[in-house]
């Protein structure tokens, strides 16, 4: 397993369209995960043991953010082949398990997240109500443990900005987590 640090954010970096299949049975478009105030695409897998830690946070920082006008997508990108923990069947077993009020999709191809230079679980992407990046950094200081409860939240207060302002903050700090698993060429 290799640790691995996304970039940090190319502000206004327009967010790139997409159709996956979900969990729940539906294919999904960007447009139609959007949210009236932005929306987060998150990079996430079901045995990355930096997911693991925090998808209850996840849950909860999602719910919260719907209720302020941003929608959220986890995409799965990691070749399953390798990892069957990742199977579309258990990626269905985690959104259920978890309560995952967001679509959970399978980048098969893992060409939408090569689009969006995602480089590990978890990688976080917000964007704002005209879909451009103001948002990619870390969900909080959890990294293969989560943190102490009353750590700041940087996505949830990041992307409450992005819904209020149309803008991220300024400072992030970058997300961490495993390798997304590329397939062999």
């Amino acid at each position: 397993m290799v640790s691995l640090q996304p970039p940090v954010c190319e502000f206004e970096l327009p967010a790139i369209d997409f159709v996956l299949p979900g969990v729940d049975g539906k294919s999904w478009s960007l447009a139609e995960c959007a949210g009236k105030k932005g929306l987060l695409v998150m990079f996430i897998c079901n045995h990355c043991p930096y997911v693991k830690s925090i998808r209850e946070r996840i849950v909860r920082d999602t719910r919260e953010l719907k209720a302020l006008g941003v929608n959220t997508v986890a995409i799965m990108s990691n070749d399953p082949t390798e990892y069957e923990e990742d199977s579309f069947a258990n990626m269905g077993k985690v959104s259920d398990e978890f309560g995952f009020d967001f679509p959970y999709l399978m980048d098969e191809t893992q060409q939408v997240a090569k689009a969006y230079g995602a480089v590990c679980t978890p990688d976080f992407f917000g964007y704002n109500a005209d879909l451009k990046l103001q948002y990619r950094g870390r969900l909080d200081e959890s990294r293969k443990e989560a943190a102490a409860q009353d750590v700041k939240r940087d996505l949830f207060e990041g992307m409450k900005e992005v819904a209020e302002t149309g803008k991220g903050p300024v400072e992030q700090i970058a997300s961490m987590g495993c390798s997304i698993k590329w397939k062999d060429s």
